[in-house]
């Protein structure tokens, strides 16, 4: 478990250091995330990011444990 931890503690700072060059290819703006801009509100909701994120691990991960 503390193995596991570890990897996602990592994987957690790599996406962090990451995210900038993320941004500029485009992830974080899918389609499917939501933008609500008010007078002194914003709220992001980034569904579709969410989702290629979720695919992506799920894939790593089975090829891993494969």
């Amino acid at each position: 478990m503390a193995r596991w931890l570890i990897i996602f503690g990592i994987v957690l700072v790599a996406a962090g250091l990451l995210w900038p060059v993320l941004q500029k290819i485009g992830l974080g703006r899918l389609p499917g995330d939501i933008l609500v801009e008010r007078d002194n509100f914003v709220r992001y909701l980034p569904l579709g990011t969410s989702l290629l994120l979720s695919a992506a691990i799920t894939v790593i991960l089975w090829l891993i444990n494969r």
